[in-house]
C-alpha cells in the first residue's frame, strides 16, 4: 500500500478528543495497510497516531530533526527514524518518503507543513494527494479564507481544488486511495 503522512499537533496540552482521533487515524492507516509518515514526534497527537498504528500492526516512519531529538521527544520506537538538520530538511524527506499527505489538527506547524505541500503541488513539484480533515469545523475558517483568497485571484482554482477535504478520517483515506490507484 501507500506511505501517507500526517501532519498533525505534537502539543501536550490536547483535548483528549483530538488525541482519540490522532489514534484512530493510525490504527485505520494501518488496517487498510498503510506506512505512516510522521513528524518523528512521540508526545500529542502525533504520539498518539504512531502508538495507534503501531497497536494496529502499522508500520511508521518518523522524520525529525536533530533539535527535536536533543529536546527528548523523538517516537524512538519508530520502524524507521530518520534525523534531520532541520525543520526544512525534515519537509523535504516527509514529502519524499510520501505517497500522500492527510492533514489533521494542528497549530503553526502544521499549518507550515500543509502550505509546503500545498504550495509545492500548485508548483508541480509533485502530484501526491493531498486531504484536510476538517473535524467538527476545525479548519472551517481557513478554507473559507482561502476560497475569498481564490475569489480574489491570489490562488488560482485549480490550485486551491489541489486539496480536497474531508469531515472523517475514512473519508479522506478513501479519497486519497482513490487518486492512488
Amino acid at each position: 500500500m501507500a506511505a501517507i503522512c500526517v501532519f498533525c499537533a505534537s502539543s501536550r496540552t490536547l483535548d483528549q478528543r483530538w488525541l482519540d482521533l490522532a489514534e484512530a487515524t493510525g490504527a485505520e492507516l494501518a488496517r487498510r495497510g498503510h506506512t505512516v509518515v510522521s513528524g518523528g514526534g512521540c508526545v500529542g497527537m502525533m504520539g498518539a497516531l504512531v502508538e495507534g498504528a503501531r497497536a494496529a500492526g502499522g508500520r511508521t516512519v518518523g522524520i525529525i530533526p536533530q533539535a527535536l531529538v536533543d529536546l527528548e521527544v523523538a517516537d524512538l520506537a519508530s520502524d524507521e527514524l530518520v534525523i534531520t538538520d532541520s525543520m526544512a530538511s525534515r519537509k523535504i524527506l516527509m514529502v519524499e518518503k510520501s505517497d500522500a499527505f492527510l492533514t489533521l489538527p494542528g497549530g503553526l506547524g502544521t499549518l507550515d507543513e500543509l502550505f509546503e505541500v500545498w504550495t509545492t503541488a500548485t508548483l508541480a513539484l509533485h502530484r501526491k494527494p493531498t486531504v484536510v480533515v476538517d473535524t467538527d469545523g476545525f479548519y472551517t475558517p481557513l478554507l473559507d479564507w482561502l476560497r475569498a483568497v481564490t475569489d480574489q485571484n491570489f490562488l488560482k482554482p485549480a490550485g486551491f481544488d489541489l486539496v480536497q477535504v474531508a469531515d472523517t478520517v475514512p473519508t479522506a483515506l478513501d479519497l486519497i486511495e482513490a487518486t492512488l490507484t
